[in-house]
This record gives C-alpha cells, sequence and structure tokens, in this order.
C-alpha cells in the first residue's frame, strides 16, 4: 500500500520539475526547438481532453444562451401571431364587404322588377317561433315603406310589410303560419294556386290545385297579381317539393320549398308596389 501510494506522488512531482525546467529554459531563450516541441507533443497529448471538454461544455453554453434570448423570441412570436390574427380579420372583413356588395348589386338587377320602384334594406332581427315567421329591417316610412308592400330577397318573394314606424319595419315572411300568398303554376297563362305557410323552417303547401294536375319536382310558383294587387305578378315564390293526389281528395297535395334563402337573410329590397298600383 506505501508503494503505490508513494508512485503517483512521484510521477506528479517529476512532471511538475519537468514543466519548471522547460518554462525557465524558455524564458532564458535557449533551447527553443527543444521547448516548441515539448509544448507541440503535450498539445497533441491533451487535445482529446480538451476536445472532450468542449464537447461537454459547448452545448451548455448554447442552451445558457438560449435561455437568456427564450423570452424575446416568445414575444417576437407572439408579436408576430397578432399581426397575422389581424389580417386574417381584415382580409375577412374584406371578404364580407365584397359579398355584401355583390348581394346588393344583384338586388338592383333582379329581372322581374324592371320597372318596379324598390327600396334595399338590411336585416336587422329575426322573430321565429314554431308558427310564426318574421323579419325586422332598416327602413321605413322615411324611406317611403307602406303596410302590406312586397319584399324580395335573391332567389324571390321573402314576403309582406305587416309593421312600419319612420326608420323601420317588420315583414311577415311566407313561411309564417298567417302568409297567403296567389300564385300561377304551369304553362302560361297558368293556372291560380294559393300558397300558404306552415310554420318557420317547414315546407309551404299550395291550395285549389286540382286533383291529377302533372307537376314536376321543381317547378316554380310565381305571384299572379290577382290578390288584391299586393303582390306584383311574375315574382318566383316556390318550387314544388312533392305532390300526390288521395283516393278521395279533390285537390293535389303540394308542398313547395321557398325559393328565398330565409333562415340566412341578411339584405332585401322592398317593393313600392300598393294596391291598385
Amino acid at each position: 500500500m506505501p508503494r503505490r501510494s508513494r508512485r503517483p506522488r512521484t510521477t506528479l512531482l517529476i512532471l511538475v520539475l519537468a514543466a519548471v525546467t522547460v518554462i525557465t529554459l524558455d524564458a532564458r531563450g535557449g533551447l527553443h526547438v527543444v521547448t516548441s516541441g515539448v509544448r507541440s507533443v503535450a498539445s497533441d497529448a491533451f487535445s482529446p481532453v480538451r476536445s472532450g471538454v468542449n464537447a461537454v461544455v459547448e452545448p451548455i453554453g448554447s442552451f445558457l444562451a438560449g435561455s437568456v434570448h427564450y423570452g424575446a423570441v416568445r414575444e417576437q412570436n407572439q408579436k408576430l401571431q397578432a399581426e397575422i390574427d389581424q389580417l386574417r380579420m381584415e382580409q375577412a372583413a374584406a371578404q364580407q364587404q365584397a359579398e355584401s356588395l355583390r348581394q346588393l348589386s344583384a338586388l338592383l338587377h333582379l329581372p322581374y322588377l324592371d320597372n318596379l320602384q324598390t327600396v334595399p334594406a338590411e336585416v336587422t332581427d329575426f322573430g321565429t317561433s314554431d308558427f310564426a315567421a318574421t323579419v325586422d329591417i332598416n327602413v321605413g316610412r322615411s324611406d317611403g315603406v307602406q303596410l302590406n308592400m312586397p319584399v324580395v330577397g335573391l332567389g324571390g318573394l321573402v314576403g309582406q310589410v305587416v309593421e312600419v314606424s319612420h326608420h323601420t319595419a317588420t315583414v311577415r315572411l311566407i313561411t309564417d303560419g298567417q302568409s297567403s300568398v296567389g300564385t300561377r303554376y304551369g304553362p302560361p297563362p297558368g293556372s291560380l294556386a294559393v300558397v300558404n305557410g306552415t310554420g318557420s323552417g317547414r315546407p309551404l303547401n299550395a291550395d285549389l290545385v286540382p286533383s291529377n294536375t302533372p307537376l314536376s319536382d321543381g317547378e316554380v310558383f310565381t305571384t299572379s297579381g290577382l290578390q288584391g294587387a299586393l303582390f306584383p305578378p311574375g315574382i318566383p315564390v316556390a318550387k314544388v317539393q312533392a305532390s300526390r293526389t288521395g283516393a278521395s281528395s279533390s285537390q293535389e297535395t303540394v308542398t313547395l320549398q321557398p325559393l328565398a334563402d330565409l333562415p340566412h337573410l341578411r339584405y332585401v329590397t322592398v317593393v313600392l308596389w300598393g294596391p291598385g298600383a
């Protein structure tokens, strides 16, 4: 045990003395070639150790540097995300505005309203229940709107004005249980029928269609213009979904779908049309 413990100490002492000797000779300017060689050998000897130390230290340094800058990077990412969200909102608003302009332009060029005076309006509220179906619009008497005037949307007839104030009005939709519209269908001059509402979200039905009348799915019923002149003629109202004749029935049972997209109304136009117009 004593010999083994002294051997490392002896080796360490020899190395220290050798190092001091080399340093002394190099400081005096002598044996420059020798000391250079020794330094080179030492560098080669300790190179693997230095590489190992660097391999351990450099990742630690990088981690510490990353920790220092993490807050700044996170803040920058949050700022960029906020800018992206803002751009998306602006894009959505621009698309919504473009769609609004498209709908308003289309309402101004409905072929079945040629030569009729109209007032465009925006739907501000829906008032629907199991049987009733109404919407509020942002035009009223100050815009020339009066009771019973027809209201049209993209696709066809929406309903009729049932309440009006100075700047607003309420429209009864054609699906409302109290709605009744005189219509024509079939080849010109067309046969007469009455289309009735049965409640919000429910199909319409038609009265006065004789039994065994040939009706095709998708056939369009339009306003007749004969219902006390409350509706101008030729406005699309609804299309046939199904029809059948009962064994003891004197008329067809006809269900129809409104042509205007009533659940998603946004813009409509009021036709300035009254009785006797």
